[in-house]
């Protein structure tokens, strides 16, 4: 307990001197914002009506690279600079406003240039129009709420301590004329197998400064970049079933992107494993017992099953519910096994060997971010929380994450699994052999990697006089979900890997490997389809 304590005060002290690095110049958004908002607090108020008690602006500056190939060829090469003004304004008081949901902001384009006039022209009208909007919807809800009887379980807004914070912009450190070149020559490597009947390469890279102001005095600026790569193929068994394979990685700078050898290796691996599967059996009916899941796949599981579930959100008027999602109603209880705690550390930058994505020292709402136990020993104890609270839980604890486009709502930072008494990859395996042996099974199965909806991609028979592996294909599992989280985690491994995910914000999932007491494996019910009623063009092989 001393090690964590210290631990965390060491993080904390390093968050506090990275707010107190020098601030920026002001650029042209920031001040067309600052200059902006004096104004609205002096003057935006309608005769009768109720003044804004809060007022926000966040301009967000985003330069984006994309490039697909497929078959050997470019498909799409789009080169795209936005900027994206958000602007909202809420009306009554913290404890019961115009707000509901998250659609309350009022979205505008914003000036590509230096043009400071042009922004603040921007801001103004979008102001006045989100103004508006607020009294309308103050109107709406009040006559909705008294629909309702009771107190509502929280505030509508919680307070934060103003915050100055700066860091330097970044831009897109890419050449925009060699990606698309190496995507048409991994691609190209499809020439190898004859039956694969797509197979493509997608590269994007993004560059985003976020520039933000609320009418409480925070002004914050941070930079990020992120880039993404994939290389995706599709081909059909014999008997019509259609089969998928992917590689590809989520990277938080451009000297962790891959060279064209390694991409090429890794497309070389999707087109070996496209062939594996084809030739692969097809799993029984219906099968039950242990299951092995490597730490790439568990990443999956926990992001799915676990992480997207921590948000604290308000739930809509009338509903009793704490929060929304499948721990809505688990606070206090376990949901985990009593040997697995669960972090959320926005500070870290690094874990596993790779950089992590879901990195930064204060949120999109302007609030610092900190370590958070969300699970201890098993037990929802938190939840990641923005400035919109919950029964219990009054104020953010720096989770109020904003996409491009969207109003700020809790969501992940980085994740990080830990383990009182983890097992090396050698001891977990021979657990769950020893554990399928004691159950008179032949074999059981080990997956490798999940698709969506955690649909199994690369499973394998683990058979148990030998040990050796047989892969097999058209398996979903069935029960996979809460209830063998808490109930039939019999042990995790200490091989952690670190699954950086680029959805609506960028966050971070650090998971070991996990063994399951029990899972229930079924054949899919999906379809076969066709197969192509003439063999492919003879255009050789590369």
């Amino acid at each position: 307990m001393k090690t964590i304590q210290i631990t965390f005060a060491a993080l904390l002290l390093m968050s506090a001197a990275a707010f107190a690095q020098a601030p920026q110049t002001p650029n042209a958004y920031e001040r067309a914002m600052k200059a902006e908002m004096e104004r609205s607090k002096d003057r935006l108020k309608l005769e009768k009506e109720q003044k804004p008690y809060y007022i926000e602006y966040a301009i967000t500056d985003q330069d984006t690279l994309e490039a697909e190939a497929a078959f050997g060829a470019a498909r799409q090469v789009q080169r795209a600079h936005g900027c994206f003004l958000r602007v909202l304004v809420r009306v009554g008081d913290y404890k019961q406003d115009n707000v509901i949901g998250q659609n309350e902001s009022v979205f505008e384009l914003a000036p590509l240039d230096d043009d400071e006039v042009a922004t603040r022209h921007q801001i103004w009208l979008a102001t006045d129009q989100a103004y508006k909007n607020a009294l309308q919807q103050l109107t709406a809800k009040q006559a909705m709420l008294k629909q309702y009887e009771g107190e509502q379980q929280a505030d509508d807004f919680s307070k934060a301590d103003p915050v100055q914070y700066s860091e330097p912009t970044v831009s897109l450190n890419v050449d925009e004329t060699k990606w698309p070149r190496m995507l048409e020559n991994v691609t190209a490597l499809y020439r190898r197998d004859p039956k694969l009947q797509s197979f493509t390469a997608v590269f994007r890279g993004t560059a985003t400064n976020r520039y933000f102001l609320n009418s409480e005095g925070s002004q914050t600026r941070t930079g990020r970049t992120i880039y993404m790569y994939n290389i995706e193929g599709s081909t059909q068994a014999a008997d019509g079933m259609r089969l998928d394979r992917s590689m590809g990685h989520t990277i938080a700078t451009a000297a962790e992107l891959p060279s064209e050898e390694t991409m090429k290796q890794q497309a070389e691996k999707v087109i070996e494993t496209l062939g594996a599967l084809r030739d692969a059996p097809i799993v029984e009916e219906q099968w039950r017992g242990p299951l092995l899941a490597s730490a790439d796949a568990s990443t999956d599981i926990f992001d799915q099953l676990v992480a997207q579930n921590l948000a604290g959100k308000h739930p809509r008027p009338g509903e009793t519910s704490r929060t929304t999602g499948a721990f809505a109603n688990e606070y206090k209880s376990r949901v985990l096994p009593e040997d697995v705690t669960l972090v959320d550390d926005p500070t870290q930058t690094e874990a596993a060997g790779r950089k992590l994505v879901g990195n930064y020292n204060v949120d999109d709402e302007a609030v610092k971010a900190a370590p958070i136990t969300v699970i201890d020993k098993g037990v929802l104890v938190n939840y990641l929380m923005s400035r919109t609270p919950i029964r219990d839980f009054p104020a953010s604890n720096g989770h109020g994450r904003a996409s491009s486009f969207g109003a700020a709502t809790a969501m992940p930072g980085n994740i990080f699994v830990k383990v009182s008494d983890p097992l090396s990859p050698a001891k977990l395996r021979e657990k769950f052999l020893a554990m399928c042996k004691d159950r008179g099974l032949k074999y059981c199965y080990r997956v490798e990697t999940l698709g969506r909806g955690l649909s199994p991609r690369m499973l394998y028979r683990v058979y148990v006089a030998d040990g050796h592996e047989e892969l097999v294909r058209g398996a979903r599992f069935d029960q996979l979900d809460g209830r063998a989280m808490r109930s039939d985690i019999i042990a995790l491994g200490d091989d952690l890997q670190t699954a950086n995910n680029f959805g609506q914000v960028t966050y971070s999932i650090v998971a070991p490997s996990l063994l399951f007491d029990e899972v229930e494996v079924k054949r899919t019910p999906a379809g076969k389809e066709k197969l192509p009623q003439y063999p492919a063009p003879d255009i050789g092989t590369k």
